[in-house]
């Protein structure tokens, strides 16, 4: 293995209490053994989370409420005081470890000002670095002109926002009798990758231009496509205009991290893509292996400074550590 790089992670997970309810849409799927392990290590701040952080060479992580979240819930009410107990919580566990740890604030997005009081109430008080959001929230995406108010609120506080991916609000016809692809394998990825063109094509990045989100996956197959949104958007635009070319947006509005995609040849197209400064490393903390993902970043054929700026330079910039 090359000589460690010190790293920096950010879609690293935790749950609090109170929310696993929002997880069996998740952990249904999983082995009732695997996932009794995954519980333990969502809910550990001490032990093996931090020996993991120091064999891996990671100096920091960015914690974030593993989804589906509060985007799950019905009750904008409870929505609300179930992010903030969370966003609380987070806040005392990152004050036990403020040299390693960082937090990511869970949004009640059903409510644009109440999601970006919240934001800026953690922001503020509590020093989190930006939030990490479990995509659509009971179906409504936020290209809605209604969520301008929190996109200038956001651009305000000059914090980024992750888009986790969730389910497909309606599963689509052709997964029918295949529900392997509806999640992780495939599905995850096609949602998010569409909620973010729907804010790039819905004007959301040039109403507000220095906003800042962030796709992990290896940007959900985004980097991939970029000449294709210019070739086919100058042709099927469909009466919408946009300020820059699709594929402008992707690199400088919407960057992406590693994580769960430990393929040297799929980093190193989406750098040729994106350029080496809108990509970053993360391990996808419990679902994926911490010494895996440590061990293709350190591996991957990049030279030494674009290392240092996937790791933890790009993050250390996006972030102001």
């Amino acid at each position: 293995m090359a000589a460690k790089v010190r790293k920096i992670a950010f879609e690293e997970h935790y749950t609090a209490v109170g929310f696993k309810d929002y997880t069996k849409s998740f952990s249904q799927h999983i082995d009732p053994a695997v996932f009794a392990d995954l519980a333990k290590r969502l809910e550990d701040f001490d032990e093996v989370r931090l020996r993991e952080m120091d064999e891996a060479g990671i100096d920091y992580v960015i914690l974030s409420q593993t989804g589906p979240g509060v985007q799950a819930e019905p009750d904008a009410a409870v929505a609300l005081s179930r992010a903030r107990q969370n966003n609380d919580f987070l806040a005392s566990q990152v004050e036990r470890h403020p040299k390693r740890y960082g937090g990511f604030a869970v949004l009640p997005m059903h409510d644009p000002k109440t999601a970006a009081d919240e934001l800026e109430r953690c922001v503020r008080h509590y020093g989190f670095k930006g939030s990490l959001v479990n995509g659509h929230t009971n179906g409504r995406y936020y290209d809605d002109p209604a969520y301008d108010a929190f996109w200038e609120r956001m651009q305000d506080l000059d914090v980024p926002m992750y888009l986790h991916p969730v389910d497909p609000y309606v599963i689509p016809h052709a997964y029918t009798g295949h529900p392997e692809l509806v999640g992780a394998s495939w599905g995850w990825g096609v949602e998010t990758a569409s909620h973010a063109l729907r804010l790039l094509f819905g004007g959301v990045f040039d109403r507000f231009p220095r906003l800042k989100l962030i796709l992990g996956h290896m940007g959900e197959g985004l980097p991939f496509q970029r000449w294709r949104f210019d070739s086919r958007f100058a042709v099927y635009s469909h009466g919408i205009t946009l300020q820059r070319a699709p594929s402008e947006y992707i690199g400088s509005n919407i960057v992406i991290t590693t994580s769960g995609v430990c393929s040297p040849h799929a980093l190193m197209g989406a750098i040729a893509e994106m350029g080496p400064e809108a990509v970053m490393f993360s391990v996808d903390y419990p679902y994926e292996s911490t010494a895996t993902a440590a061990r293709f970043i350190e591996e991957a054929p990049m030279d030494a400074q674009t290392r240092e700026m996937v790791c933890h330079g790009n993050a250390r910039r996006l972030f102001k550590l």
